[in-house]
């Protein structure tokens, strides 16, 4: 009888517990909560899933149509590392020289923003060599239906590997900067990465940070990052966080944090925050000019 007790008390014990674990919420994307363990493998993986959600796509108003007019660069085409061929928009330097931007655009594509945008680097620069990367390999949406779409349908090897091309393209003696927006943000800093000791800094505009400390410790140059208080995608928290890793990691990260939401820095975009922009932009021209 005794037995038969304790077996029905254990089993009472071990149902309760599974009930409890089952109810208890997971965290939501876009919280320092799911940062932190939503996902164990690549946060860029992460990004990916984020991105999928109407929540994320709730967080960007379609933008407003933009013709780039009297364009100085033209498209490219180079090799990748999976053997099919990647493009980009290259404004050359009128002088020879080893510097190099690499331009990563939002969720929405290589539009005529971002291609404005590697304009005014160039203009604003003068010695470096632009490359505004086509992640989505042609694809370009106005829509954040479409964005989404887009979204889902790329593939973490194929982001990786057109960024490594460009990389090559570049050039093994390249001094690579980076710059990106929202999607971009985030592959700014996974680019700087990936060009190992040949990373020179990185801007980052509301991107997701990198959250696996082993690959943090591999990064090669300073970083400035740039977020909105109001943002849900990076949150306040996760930007702390990236913070106290960077510092764990013994890498330079300076952020500048506005009462602004997602997408603050692009005129196309409904939310544009016009202050905050120039003050985003005025520091990134200098962290990038103290570096060339």
């Amino acid at each position: 009888m005794k037995k038969l007790l304790l077996l029905t008390f254990s089993a009472f014990c071990t149902a309760a517990f599974l009930g409890y674990t089952y109810k208890v919420p997971s965290p939501a994307i876009g919280t320092q909560g799911c940062y932190e363990s939503c996902f164990t493998g690549d946060v860029r993986d992460q990004f990916k899933a984020e991105a999928a959600t109407m929540a994320f796509a709730a967080m960007h108003e379609n933008p407003v149509v933009y013709r780039l007019e009297n364009a100085t660069g033209t498209t490219i085409r180079f090799p990748s590392p999976d053997g099919a061929e990647a493009s980009g928009y290259l404004i050359k330097s009128k002088k020879k020289t080893n510097n190099w931007i690499l331009v990563i655009q939002e969720w929405w594509g290589l539009n005529d923003h971002i291609k404005r945008e590697a304009e005014t680097l160039a203009a604003e620069l003068g010695n470096v060599n632009v490359l505004a990367i086509d992640m989505y390999d042609g694809k370009v949406a106005a829509t954040a239906d479409s964005a989404m779409k887009l979204m889902r349908g790329t593939n973490t090897a194929r982001l990786e590997s057109i960024v490594k091309g460009a990389i090559g393209y570049a050039g093994s003696k390249a001094k690579i900067f980076t710059i990106g927006w929202c999607f971009g943000g985030m592959w700014s800093l996974q680019t700087s990465i990936l060009a190992g000791p040949q990373a020179a800094g990185a801007v980052m505009y509301y991107g997701r940070p990198e959250n696996n400390l082993e690959k943090l410790k591999t990064l090669n140059c300073e970083v400035i990052g740039f977020f909105g208080n109001l943002d849900k995608s990076p949150a306040p928290a996760v930007v702390n966080q990236f913070e106290a890793d960077m510092a764990v990691a013994g890498k330079k990260l300076v952020t500048h944090k506005y009462e602004a939401g997602h997408g603050f820095a692009n005129p196309s975009n409904p939310s544009f925050n016009k202050e905050a922009t120039a003050d985003a932009h005025a520091k990134a021209l200098a962290f990038l000019k103290a570096r060339l």
